[in-house]
């Protein structure tokens, strides 16, 4: 009887060690399984590019690491082409045809009421020339909204004129091109404050 008994408890314990040894292994499992995924999803939010120096050479970076530097410099790229214009139709279109690709259907309605008024034309015909610059973006990274704040400044032959410039829009995320590096798109975008600030006359020499 006693044999029986020992045999009993032996296999006792064999099976609570064949358990124990089964959720340990399905423990371990789960701990790799949630470790993999982790380590998969940020090896996903690194990009690699090839240095040009140095041949198949590869350089990760993380791409949320300089994402609030990217947004701003989408931003005041598309202001420079939107704004910074010389008195050339050809360099124009060409300009605002960059400035097309980061930016939603908001940016050709304002192009669109900008030509109609004859802005372009008139840059051409008086042979002036718009630049712009940017004085600071204030930017909501959890919402993507921005408000520009900047100065347009006109050289006219005989005039020099300086205008505020703020703007605001909201920022989405898009595939990088080669059009829109950044992968950043200019969404609802409107003008709030372009006034004049300063009108100079410009000094003609006889």
């Amino acid at each position: 009887m006693a044999f029986i008994k020992n045999i009993e408890a032996k296999m006792k314990m064999a099976l609570w060690i064949a358990i124990a040894s089964m959720l340990t292994s399905i423990i371990v499992s789960a701990l790799a399984f949630s470790y993999s995924k982790k380590m998969i999803t940020e090896e996903r939010k690194h990009i690699y590019v090839l240095d040009k120096n140095i041949p198949l050479v590869a350089v990760s970076t993380n791409i949320e690491d300089n994402r609030e530097v990217e947004y701003k410099a989408d931003v005041e790229t598309f202001h420079q082409l939107f704004f910074t214009l010389p008195p050339d139709d050809k360099f124009i279109e060409n300009q605002l045809q960059k400035a097309m690709y980061l930016i939603d259907a908001s940016g050709i309605a304002q192009y669109n009421t900008l030509k109609e008024k004859g802005y372009y034309t008139n840059l051409v015909a008086t042979s002036s020339i718009s630049t712009c610059t940017m004085d600071s973006i204030q930017l909501d990274m959890n919402t993507g909204h921005f408000i520009f704040y900047g100065k347009q400044k006109i050289q006219r032959p005989s005039m020099i004129t300086i205008r505020s410039l703020i703007t605001e829009g909201w920022l989405i995320d898009q595939p990088r091109t080669d059009n829109n590096p950044h992968g950043v798109l200019i969404t609802k975008w409107k003008t709030l404050e372009n006034k004049d600030l300063e009108n100079e006359a410009k000094k003609l020499f006889q």
